[in-house]
């Protein structure tokens, strides 16, 4: 099937300058030494926030040789894209709207601590961004209330669209229910993978030992703590697992907690400085190799969260050591749940290219920290999963960049890491919180 149309809206390089007083005054801002922010709108999506860094006003043009650098993106996808195009005689042409201000940012009682120094419209004609890129501006405008006398401050920013295809999956039920996969192509929805969500005994340190043709097992030993005093723990939850099978019955993914879901002493939460976690596993050479790792925890404060970290675990079978590369690290609302996404940025427009990648996982899907290690070739958005909030039915989309799919393992792996991130929603509810039946172990008889 054919992917999704997907279009990614960016703003980068931003700047700017201020003419120098010819007069001091107390109210004459010095942003050299004053922080300086933006607040960038786009139509039916929240806005975002960025720096605004401040350059010399004698500078003519903005700094040569520097890389594109990101200030906010906004994703759109065909419905998006249909919504904003939509004609009506009320409805104005599409703009980006962007407002600068000068101080910090941040409120205090209430209200907005940050001073308003000027807007910006720019036009956006986004039909067509769906197979070509477009820019929509590249340069400098000028802000302020003494714009039409010439000595207003000015402000750069790059605005373009990118075609950027996205394969979308869908969850037919939650994922310890194990449910079918669908890939969804507009109204299309057609059947590619199926989950099976199983518990792993306290002494089967191997997943039962068995084949690759059954479950994530052989060749792969857990770390020794699986099996310590945390484990014997009753107040725990642990064993969860979720494997992947294509539509012929062959696992080519697999996500398996390794580390115990645990209050930390004296709460009944798990801790960031204790988090339980996640492998997400691949087939190669007859085994499962680990691709990478997931940490999960609850934040606390006013607001609690679904803390956690995604690292790429590099494949050393050719001898080399390497350190994961932490590739996503937020938190999502307990309450409203959120997306988790992984977005590496992009060097497009930087004029520079990037060495090609050698097979660090298999079936050569590459590596995935770009400006991370020396060989790293992927950028750009790469995935993004929908997490519901606690309590509420989760069946996950997931939607990942057609450019780091080259074969079933790669889209199975984030299907598996979608599915892990998910489930540890329920992994870090208080544990004065029942589980639902399905993710209880079948010899449990009291809730967790």
């Amino acid at each position: 099937m054919d992917p999704c149309p997907f279009v990614r809206l960016t703003v980068g390089n931003l700047a700017l300058k201020i003419p120098v007083a010819s007069k001091p005054a107390r109210s004459v801002v010095h942003p050299s030494s004053s922080p300086c922010f933006c607040k960038i709108k786009l139509k039916n999506f929240p806005f975002q926030t960025a720096v605004v860094p401040y350059i010399p006003a004698d500078n003519a043009q903005f700094p040569d040789g520097q890389p594109f650098a990101h200030a906010a993106t906004f994703h759109l996808s065909k419905s998006d894209l249909d919504r904003l195009l939509g004609k009506s005689l009320f409805a104005g042409k599409l703009q980006l709207q962007i407002s600068i201000y000068t101080g910090r940012r941040g409120t205090t009682c209430g209200l907005s601590s940050g001073k308003l120094l000027g807007k910006v419209s720019v036009p956006l004609d986004i039909a067509g961004s769906e197979t070509k890129p477009s820019v929509f501006h590249n340069g400098w405008i000028s802000v302020g209330k003494e714009a039409s006398k010439g000595s207003s401050a000015q402000f750069h920013l790059n605005v373009k669209a990118e075609p950027d295809p996205r394969f979308v999956f869908q969850f037919d039920g939650e994922p310890e229910c194990s449910p079918q996969v669908f890939q969804i192509q507009g109204s299309i929805r057609q059947p590619v993978f199926t989950c099976k969500f199983t518990f792993r005994s306290a002494g089967d340190r191997n997943q039962r030992s068995r084949s690759l043709q059954s479950e994530p097992s052989s060749g792969w030993r857990f770390p020794g703590g699986f099996g310590s005093q945390r484990e014997r723990s009753i107040n725990e939850r642990k064993g969860w697992s979720v494997t992947v099978h294509d539509l012929s019955g062959s696992p080519v993914a697999a996500a398996s907690m390794v580390t115990p879901f645990v209050p930390s002493p004296g709460s009944d939460r798990v801790s960031r400085s204790n988090p339980g976690s996640w492998l997400i596993l691949r087939p190669g050479e007859g085994t499962w190799k680990p691709w990478g790792r997931l940490e999960a925890w609850r934040e606390r404060g006013a607001s609690e969260g679904l803390g956690y970290r995604f690292e790429l675990i590099p494949d050393t079978s050719g001898g080399m050591s390497a350190a994961g590369i932490v590739l996503a690290e937020s938190t999502l609302s307990s309450h409203r749940g959120g997306k988790f996404v992984i977005d590496l940025g992009s060097s497009s427009g930087s004029g520079k290219s990037t060495p090609n990648s050698p097979a660090c996982s298999p079936r050569s899907s590459g590596d995935y920290g770009y400006g991370l290690w020396p060989y790293s070739a992927y950028r750009g958005f790469v995935m993004g999963s929908s997490v519901e909030g606690e309590g509420k039915c989760s069946k996950p989309s997931v939607e990942v960049s057609v450019q780091h799919v080259n074969c079933t393992e790669d889209a199975a792996a984030f299907v598996a890491l979608a599915a892990a991130v998910d489930l540890s929603m329920d992994a870090c509810r208080l544990f004065s919180q029942k589980l639902r039946k399905e993710l209880l172990p079948p010899d449990h008889n009291s809730p967790a």
